[in-house]
């Protein structure tokens, strides 16, 4: 079992590679480390990474290899997003993609090609850092179809192109890719649950239960701090290998659905939940850090997710999570299993099948799902 935090800057957010500084990263990875956490996963931006088809910064993807070099100095391996993609609400396109350039990132071949181009880039710079977990293509990319549709074929040709660079830029690390939970619960959603259960190292899974699940049964009820264990065991359920790793890539207390008071029993109701599934390979919470006020425009939920302060102080969350961390064992039990019924919005939170398996979990029956 790994256990690990997706990494916000304490100072200035992902805006810090503007303005990147190595001791700032160094005192935040510290901070990190001292709640017992193994890895980060790590978020370099596009635009700022690759502002022309052509041209990936050297100076950019020089940072990003100090960034490993300082995580492993405080035992933290790192995991890469390529593609920012889309980021706590906010999108991120280089311009070559935008205004009268206007290209489709999915489906139009020059830009799979840039984007081929900057996947080697980065995997030149950090493939032998020991401490290097590997690629996932984008952070929740699915969000981004709206202005860039495709079709699910499209979308799988998509993830199997860039998949196959990492493999040949990176051999033999697990490579993923992500998408918010659309994918499970939205019918005509390009982005399949087949893709995300096969294509890949492993199975990620972006946990957040302010989809309607907290809204419509409360923050601390049985569906939302079993959401996180059914998502995990929905995703093994489409998996065409019955021993293929799922990685719990995204989880968090966001506020005003949990309040802040209610954030540490969540976690450890979320956490002791999933950690009875089996084939489950870690958990990487949302997020290290809280984003500083002075930056404004966030929805409100963003601000206060991080298990630390922007001073870099532990929040009871953040002290909930190390005590997980250190007293918990992952111990996978024997599940009953329900045949997987209806489509995808019946899955989700107010759907049929989903109101089927909460009832077992209420009942304190742990259920696996099969494919009809």
């Amino acid at each position: 079992m790994r256990f690990g935090v997706n990494y916000t800057p304490s100072t200035g957010w992902f805006h810090h590679w503007l303005d990147f500084s190595l001791d700032d990263v160094k005192a935040d990875f510290e901070s990190i480390a001292a709640l017992g956490l193994d890895h980060v996963r790590v978020f370099p931006l596009w635009p700022v990474f690759q502002p022309n088809r052509g041209l990936v910064r050297p100076r950019a993807v020089g940072q990003l290899a100090l960034m490993l070099d300082a995580a492993r100095e405080t035992g933290l391996d790192v995991q890469v997003d390529v593609l920012q993609g889309h980021l706590s609400s906010f999108d991120f396109y280089p311009s070559w993609v935008q205004t009268w350039h206007r290209r489709n990132i999915f489906t139009d071949p020059d830009v799979l090609d840039g984007q081929r181009r900057y996947v080697r880039a980065l995997a030149e710079a950090l493939r032998d850092k020991p401490n290097f977990l590997g690629f996932t293509l984008g952070n929740e990319v699915n969000l981004l179809t709206e202005s860039n549709p495709c079709t699910p074929e499209q979308a799988g040709e998509w993830i199997d192109a860039l998949l196959a660079e990492c493999e040949e830029a990176a051999p033999g690390l697990p490579h993923v890719h992500s998408e918010y939970d659309a994918v499970w619960y939205e019918s005509e959603h390009s982005f399949l649950p087949e893709h995300a259960a096969n294509k890949g190292a492993m199975t990620t899974v972006h946990s957040w239960v302010f989809n309607g699940a907290a809204q419509r049964y409360g923050p601390l009820s049985v569906e939302s701090v079993h959401h996180a264990e059914y998502l995990v065991e929905l995703a093994k359920a489409h998996a065409k290998d019955p021993g293929r790793p799922v990685w719990l890539q995204e989880v968090g207390a966001a506020q005003p659905e949990i309040s802040a008071e209610q954030a540490p029993l969540f976690a450890e109701h979320t956490l002791a939940n999933v950690l009875t599934c089996s084939n489950l390979w870690g958990v990487t919470w949302w997020c290290s850090h809280d984003v500083d006020r002075a930056l404004v425009d966030f929805p409100e939920r963003e601000y206060e997710l991080g298990l630390l302060t922007t001073e870099r102080k532990a929040k009871p969350l953040g002290e909930a999570i190390a005590r997980m961390v250190r007293e918990c064992e992952h111990e996978p039990v024997t599940r009953a299993p329900i045949k997987l019924h209806g489509d995808r919005p019946s899955w989700g939170p107010g759907g049929a099948f989903f109101e089927e398996w909460m009832a077992h979990a209420r009942e304190g029956v742990r259920s696996s799902i099969e494919l009809g």
